[in-house]
Parts: structure tokens; C-alpha cells; sequence
């Protein structure tokens, strides 16, 4: 009997950005709702920050950690987080950004951008802001006006014909300032799990 192995290439941690980074420095900041003091941009979010698409080596960089100080991040291995990584990819629907703190090699913010293809609108796309998240030791920084107005551009860029997001009735205030307005329209959820 004779029994084949597979060889398969390990999977990788590397930079290769989710999304094309390009994206990020071709944003329309003038078009920006808020201020920001002292200025700040997607190309300049701060000394030793730096603002760009999620990669696979993040996984190492802390971006879990942070995410946990949102909600229940989970226990995921590299092959789970490269395996939906390389979904998200694929599809070209998830934006997901990063500021990543040069001088210790972490991820000290993120947030979320997903695209909802529509019908209707003649057949027009929504975005969606989930997941922003700024890791304690980086609050009073900006980085959440940063994401939050780099997320709002990115969204007109991609020809968006709206941008929606779920909030706390505390944050309300916050987003206002970017021109979202509280919806008539109630959030209702079914939970399967926690």
C-alpha cells in the first residue's frame, strides 16, 4: 500500500495588505467633516503611527489584543485568521484598518469598513463602520476621529450611496460630529451566540 503525502506550503504571516493601500492615500481629506488638532491624516496619523490595511503579520503585532478591549475577540489560530483573512481579500468587500505604533511594533487601533452590495438604489452599495477600537494606551490621540473620518471618505470613494453603523446612545455625540444622524429605524438583533 502506498500512502501519499501532502506537502503543502506553510501558511505565512506576512504584509500583504488586505486591501490595496493606495485607497488610503487617495482619500479626499479635505472633504473631512471634523478637524483634527494638532492636524492629522491617513499619511500622517502621528509620530511613529502609521495608518494602513490590515495584513497577516498583525496577527503577532497585538491586533487581537486590541480588539478585545471591544468585545469577546476569542481564542483563533494563525490558520483560522489567515484562512478568513484570505476570504476577506477575495471577496474585495472588507476594509479593515489598522494604526500600528512603529516604535513597539503593535496595533494600537482599528476599524471596519464592509461593503453591502444592494439591489435596491439601481443596484447601489452601502457601507458599514464596525469594530473601531482604540487600545487603551493610545485614547486622547485622535485615532478614532482618524479612523471614523478615514472609514466615512473611504465609503464616498467607493461610491457608496450611504454609510451605517451601530453605536452606543453614549457615542452618539461622537459620530454626530462626522455627519451621521441618529435613524429613525430600530436596531433589532437575534443572537445565537455570545
Amino acid at each position: 500500500m502506498c500512502r501519499w503525502l501532502c506537502v503543502c506550503p506553510p501558511m505565512l504571516l506576512d504584509e500583504t495588505p488586505l486591501f490595496e493601500p493606495s485607497l488610503l492615500e487617495e482619500l479626499d481629506w479635505a472633504a473631512s467633516a471634523v478637524s483634527f488638532s494638532p492636524p492629522i491624516t491617513p499619511t500622517q496619523p502621528g509620530e511613529g503611527l502609521v495608518l494602513r490595511p490590515l495584513c497577516t503579520a498583525d496577527f503577532n503585532r497585538g491586533y487581537y489584543k486590541v480588539l478585545s478591549e471591544l468585545t469577546v475577540a476569542g481564542e483563533v489560530t494563525p490558520e483560522q485568521f489567515i484562512k478568513n483573512f484570505e476570504h476577506m481579500k477575495m471577496s474585495g468587500d472588507y476594509y479593515v484598518v489598522v494604526v500600528e505604533d512603529t516604535q513597539v511594533g503593535q496595533i494600537v487601533a482599528t476599524a471596519t469598513l464592509i461593503i453591502e452590495h444592494k439591489f435596491i438604489h439601481s443596484c447601489a452599495k452601502r457601507g458599514r463602520v464596525e469594530e473601531v477600537v482604540v487600545s487603551s494606551t493610545c485614547r486622547g490621540k485622535q485615532l478614532g476621529k482618524l479612523l471614523v473620518s478615514t472609514l466615512t471618505l473611504l465609503s464616498k470613494k467607493l461610491q457608496c450611496y450611504k454609510i451605517t453603523l451601530e453605536c452606543a446612545k453614549t457615542n452618539v455625540e461622537f459620530y454626530k460630529k462626522f455627519g451621521y444622524s441618529v435613524s429613525e429605524e430600530s436596531y433589532m438583533q437575534c443572537r445565537f451566540f455570545d
